[in-house]
């Protein structure tokens, strides 16, 4: 405590040197717990190699971020920080290291380390150029542009090309991919940008990466055949309300009719780049067939967009199974052709019918999963699916079928794959509670009821600064006759009480889009809508125009960070429920009842609640900041579980009168 003290105390490092830092108590709380986490290399029971675990729920304004970064640094150890938006990744790196660079650590080492496409290929570069192939995708001077950047960069990261639309279909010609990678085969080797990234990564003091690169590392180093990161110690996770769904998806399988159209066009461009005409027709022919199996394959399926239960016995599904075994064997029969091209010319044809092989066994374990039985070759071989382990599950959308094996739980797969790899773990996010605990949270993870925990209040004024609205009883309920046009009346009447500066939240794309219809020519004010431009062009209008609405779903419930008067209501049309038929929810809700409890208590409202809070978590950005939470949900009051989500917000005072909701507006002219 005492070292952190003398940082973060009233008159401490930070206080004494950094301009505008405040001291906040639970700031140097957290800050000490940290501290004593890094600095535990034993269990309870005196055990060392053992993960030691700490979860801090630390509100909005509190500073969490420097009360983590200050104790990795000092602690000496090798530590990951690992988030889920590369929002706060740019944080990180561009505002807390250099503050702690200049004031505490000189000599720290941080590097932020990304997944393989956002680094150029130095070998498919040369290739592109050598064949002329650049003109094809880029002008003259983006080419010129990328060709001096070439010489002059470290890393290869694309990031540094502010010029390049992030869908350039020119930069996925060019960029790293784990089946194009020839390894220390590649003649560009010695001079491969992900090869340095490694070596200053290895030499790093502090890695910063996102969830999905962690996870990807975890289930590299679970099959024994490498690693993404170089070893480490400790990881640090922030935003951690996410890593139940992160994790979900990398010890899962799939397979999808995009993943082998890629197959087939990477195929067919290496094919008509590389080859002589004979070769050439060759692979041109396992490409075509390759794409007509996935064109069937898609086909088969019933044509309704959603995701689906995949159960192989269901009659409709029949044609679906029929076509996607006789893809799995075109893609076997391409695999076994393009190692022998391989073995004969080298480059990327072995990488490609590894590539297939990958796709073909993983689509045999979906269409015919053993179940799980006595694995008599011991814990070295190969995994297997089982129905009690995993779910099962189809999705169709505009353009894509993909089936997929979710795990029903994650727990055991962190305790292989996490905890029992590095020396400590801690978990921090602005929401990991629900109703005032920590159980939900520890249950998804795997953790122990006593691990320990802190929970942090934000130090924003939102019983001075803030007001929660929720409608009056007789309010229609969401599933009611006549819920949607009151929606869309009282959306309009908070609204122009705020005067515009409103960010509007919905559950589901259909209720934006039909509220942002019906009320648009209603309402003096530019009304914006997620999907008619980039979320950062959205963001940036938002918060320039200071009287506009900003009508928004799903990934707009958090990471919005617009503090100042342009967000001065937030708006929300109903409890976030997910969807209860979604195949992966429901899995997860039976797991629940077979265990003998209530999935709609112990899973669905705390999850609601995550969500609920993250939303409202956009109002108070800053000290200054006041405004109105919106919820437009009278459940919150008639339904008994109401109390729990109110039990988890912000303690704004609560009204349900829209006259002092103006009241409330209208005081901030005497501010």
């Amino acid at each position: 405590m005492s070292e952190m003290a003398d940082i973060f105390g009233e008159g401490g490092l930070f206080a004494r040197k950094v301009p505008g830092f405040v001291h906040r108590p639970d700031q140097l709380r957290m800050a000490a717990a940290v501290a004593a986490l890094l600095a535990d290399d034993e269990n309870e029971h005196g055990e060392a190699e053992s993960c030691a675990c700490l979860s801090v729920e630390a509100e909005t304004g509190l500073g969490k971020t420097l009360a983590y970064l200050v104790p990795a640094v000092c602690s000496g150890r090798k530590v990951v920080v690992s988030t889920n938006t590369r929002n706060l990744q740019d944080q990180i790196l561009h505002r807390e290291i250099p503050l702690i660079k200049k004031w505490l650590a000189p000599g720290l080492y941080a590097i932020c380390v990304k997944g393989r496409q956002n680094y150029l290929c130095l070998y498919r570069w040369h290739q592109m150029v050598a064949a002329q192939e650049e003109r094809l995708f880029a002008t003259a001077p983006e080419i010129r542009k990328l060709g001096a950047w070439v010489e002059k960069t470290r890393h290869g990261d694309r990031a540094e090309l502010n010029w390049l639309s992030g869908t350039s279909p020119f930069w996925q010609r060019i960029c790293c991919q784990h089946h194009f990678c020839l390894g220390s085969d590649c003649p560009a080797y010695t001079a491969c940008f992900l090869t340095q990234l490694r070596r200053d990564a290895a030499a790093a003091d502090l890695l910063v990466v996102n969830h999905h690169l962690l996870f990807s590392d975890l289930a590299v180093r679970r099959t024994g055949f490498g690693e993404v990161l170089p070893r480490y110690e400790s990881v640090l996770f922030d935003e951690a309300h996410h890593l139940e769904n992160v994790a979900t998806t990398f010890f899962g399988r799939s397979c999808s009719r995009l993943q082998v159209m890629d197959l087939a066009s990477d195929l067919e461009r290496s094919a008509k780049a590389e080859l002589s005409a004979d070769s050439q027709a060759a692979v041109l022919a396992e490409a075509t067939a390759l794409s007509a199996a996935a064109e069937r394959f898609a086909a088969a399926f019933p044509p309704q967009r959603g995701r689906f239960p995949l159960d192989w016995q269901d009659p409709q599904l029949a044609a679906g199974r029929e076509q996607a075994e006789h893809l799995a064997n075109v893609l076997a029969d391409a695999a076994g052709r393009l190692k022998d091209l391989g073995r004969s010319r080298g480059g990327q044809w072995e990488q490609y019918g590894a590539r297939a092989e990958e796709l073909s066994e993983r689509l045999r374990d979906l269409v015919a999963p053993p179940e799980a039985a006595p694995n008599p070759d011991g814990p070295e071989a190969p995994e297997r699916l089982d129905r009690h382990s995993f779910t099962f599950w189809y999705e169709r959308t505009d353009r894509n079928l993909s089936v997929s094996a979710t795990p029903v739980e994650v727990a055991d797969e962190l305790h292989k794959t996490l905890y029992a790899t590095v020396k400590h773990c801690l978990f921090t996010s602005a929401t990991l509670t629900t109703g005032g605990t920590f159980t939900y949270f520890f249950s998804r993870m795997g953790l122990k009821a006593d691990t320990q925990a802190l929970s942090l209040a934000s130090p924003f004024d939102y019983a001075g600064r803030s007001l929660l609205y929720v409608p009056e009883r007789g309010f229609p309920e969401p599933a009611a006759p006549g819920y949607q046009r009151a929606l869309h009346e009282r959306i309009a009447e908070l609204v122009r009480l705020a005067n515009g500066r409103a960010l509007v939240l919905f559950t589901s794309r259909q209720a934006m889009e039909t509220a942002h219809t019906a009320l648009s020519g209603r309402l003096p004010f530019p009304l914006f809508i997620q999907g008619e431009a980039s979320r950062h062009t959205l963001l940036d209008r938002f918060s320039r125009e200071v009287n506009s609405v900003l009508f928004a779903v799903a990934s707009f419930w958090e990471g919005v960070d617009v503090p100042g008067e342009s967000l001065s209501l937030v708006i929300m049309d109903k409890l976030p429920f997910e969807v209860p038929t979604d195949p992966v929810v429901k899995a997860r809700m039976q797991r629940i009842e077979e265990q003998g409890g209530k999935p709609f208590f112990s899973f669905q409202i705390p999850r609601a609640i995550f969500t609920l809070r993250q939303g409202a978590g956009r109002l108070m950005r800053s000290t200054q900041d006041r405004g109105v939470i919106a919820i437009l949900d009278v459940r919150l009051m008639t339904k008994g579980y109401g109390r729990q989500f109110v039990a988890s917000l912000p303690p704004s005072p609560l009204t349900h009168d829209l006259a002092r909701v103006a009241a409330f507006f209208s005081t901030e002219q005497s501010e």
